[in-house]
């Protein structure tokens, strides 16, 4: 496993808010352990047979964001009075419960506050994301069946 390859596990375990991960492959053994702080360690062992290399944790690099994880309409003046709902957890972002069903929120639409907005998909559970505001849509930033992050901006809300 290349190092590039192990920063970029430690950036996708710091941002899924996951505790702790362990990874097991043939010629290694990664353990990563996030704690309340942004102390994130790797610790990695080889098999037996295998030459020893330095034992000692390795501290992770600072996980800086993402580009791309902001709107980028979140930056313009006349955006910045709306409200950006963003993804609670990592997953799959579905706008309807089924494909057979309409949409549950569109563009234009007035929402009150516990109104379904949409479904974010994690391991097979299908995750009810609803409205923290009242207000009336005005953007829907992501596209339905694609993959979101932690924290990604999902619509714009005017609160209004």
């Amino acid at each position: 496993m290349e190092l590039k390859e192990i920063q970029n596990l430690i950036k996708f375990v710091a941002k899924s808010g996951a505790s702790e991960v362990k990874l097991e492959m043939e010629d290694i053994k990664i353990t990563i352990k996030t704690g309340d702080g942004e102390n994130t360690t790797i610790v990695q062992q080889m098999p037996m047979g295998a030459p020893m290399m330095a034992a000692a944790p390795i501290a992770a690099i600072p996980v800086a964001p993402v580009a791309g994880t902001d709107a980028p309409a979140a930056s313009n003046d006349e955006d910045s009075k709306y409200i950006t709902v963003k993804s609670p957890i990592i997953g799959t972002f579905y706008r309807k419960p089924s494909p057979d069903k309409p949409n549950f929120a569109e563009v234009g639409q007035t929402i009150a506050e516990g109104d379904v907005l949409c479904i974010i998909e994690a391991m097979k559970l299908f995750n009810e994301i609803e409205s923290e505001v009242s207000g009336k849509i005005v953007k829907i930033l992501v596209d339905d069946s694609s993959p979101v992050e932690f924290d990604q901006p999902l619509f714009l809300v005017d609160p209004s």
